[in-house]
Order: structure tokens, then sequence, then C-alpha cells
């Protein structure tokens, strides 16, 4: 039984672009290591952006300087 996690941040993903991700990924897993689709499992986590980070800042601090000096240009 394949289990797969996907996270992502919360910024505006739709259903129908979440149900794409989980049809894609089970179309992948079937194909290429024959998997059966019904004992698929995809789990999609939406993970807000403050609660995510690189470089020492949050994704919602990053976004933020992005569209300063995107003004600032």
């Amino acid at each position: 039984m394949p289990f797969v996690s996907v996270r992502i941040t919360r910024d505006g993903v739709t259903s129908e672009q979440k149900a794409q991700v989980i049809v894609e990924i089970t179309e992948t897993l079937e194909r290429v290591l024959k998997k059966d689709p019904h004992l698929t499992h995809i789990v999609i986590e939406e993970v807000d952006t403050d609660n995510w980070g690189y470089a020492g800042i949050t994704t919602t601090q990053y976004r933020k300087q992005l569209a300063e000096a995107e003004g600032k240009s």
C-alpha cells in the first residue's frame, strides 16, 4: 500500500489543482511501480507560510522581501 505525503504552502492552491496532483501521483505509481490505485493513498498537507521557512526566514517574510525588491525595480 503506497502512501505519499505532499506538503505545500497554503497560498491559493485550488481543490481542482490538488485533485489533479492526487490523480497524477497515483497514475505515476501505477505506471512506474505497477501499484494498485485502489491501495494508493495520497495526503496533501497545507502549511501556513508563517510555518514554512528556509534561509533563516519564514516564507511569509521571504515573499514580502521579494515584493519589496520588485517594487524598487
